[in-house]
């Protein structure tokens, strides 16, 4: 039918339009219906504009998927009675070219001293936490910058995904897995008695960093014994949402300087990962939203 309205201008060459219908084995009817219906407005516009609008608050919201899109949608207009099902959002969504797909995987970065003593394995990839601060876990990821390389170490709730510790450095020593696990206990002293899960790295076998561990009453957790990336899933999951959504397809880090690298990783956990970001784990809620109404159902129930 497109192809028919097409070639008679909708419809206005008579001559072409009975030519092309008994070419085509097409009725008249059925061209001029087709017609009629294409000038209607198009019954999902109001909600493809309302993903533009969601796409537009963050710079990071365009790698938001079928899923995430749907519970962005219900938390910006709660007041729609019906939002297409998933499958319906992302057709709409190719249509509308805004439709997404992973380009990445990631990789491991810390290595683990043979020698050195572990600890047992208390998560056993059972990353799910019904309260704050029970479980949590932590790695090291590297950007590569104009003027070096850039380590991150952060420590996430298995609650609600949220940040709780952040440090950065030039180099993946002890002191940055130790930094970022100070941050972490000093910003939130509840982590007292929590478990912190890491892989076998010697980051986090190191005196230093057992002795943080001790210091703060923190329950240290590694990966088992030949384990895999799956056993720290969690944390490796973050990382690769850090370089889908903030790297991959956006920009080069090899063109920005450390300094520079280190702010936009600090304003995308911080800023949009805490407290924008829809997480598909917490039923849509961005993590720090999820923690504020954890927080205010308790006080109520006390």
């Amino acid at each position: 039918m497109r192809f028919i309205a097409l070639k008679t201008c909708d419809g206005t060459l008579k001559g072409k339009l009975a030519f092309y219908c008994r070419m085509l084995d097409v009725s008249r009817e059925g061209v001029y219906d087709y017609l009629e219906t294409s000038k209607q407005p198009w019954k999902y516009q109001g909600i493809a504009d309302a993903m533009k609008a969601i796409r537009a608050e963050d710079v990071c919201n365009d790698t938001y998927g079928r899923v995430r899109m749907r519970q962005a949608l219900k938390r910006r207009q709660p007041e729609w009675a019906s939002i297409p099902c998933e499958n319906t959002l992302q057709k709409i969504m190719n249509a509308i070219g805004i439709g997404h797909t992973k380009k990445h995987k990631p990789n491991g970065l810390t290595k683990a001293d043979r020698n050195a003593r572990k600890s047992d394995d208390l998560l056993k990839r059972d990353f799910s936490a019904d309260t704050p601060a029970l479980k949590c876990v932590t790695d090291i990821t590297e950007l590569k910058a104009k003027d070096g390389k850039l380590y991150v170490s952060a420590i996430f709730d298995c609650f609600d995904l949220a940040v709780l510790g952040l440090a950065m450095s030039t180099n993946m020593r002890t002191a940055l897995c130790v930094n970022t696990l100070v941050n972490a206990c000093q910003n939130y002293p509840e982590l007292r008695g929590a478990i912190i899960h890491s892989d076998r790295g010697s980051q986090y076998t190191s005196k230093e960093y057992r002795e943080t561990i001790n210091l703060y009453g923190i329950r240290q957790s590694m990966n088992s014994d030949g384990g895999r990336c799956h056993d720290n899933a969690q944390c490796e999951s973050m990382w690769a949402r850090l370089k889908e959504e903030l790297i991959y397809g956006r920009i080069r880090t090899e063109d920005y300087t450390i300094e520079e690298l280190k702010q936009m990783v600090w304003r995308y956990f911080m800023s949009y990962w805490n407290n924008r970001r829809i997480c598909t784990a917490n039923g849509g809620l961005p993590p720090m939203v999820k923690r504020k109404e954890y927080n205010a159902s308790s006080e109520e129930a006390a």
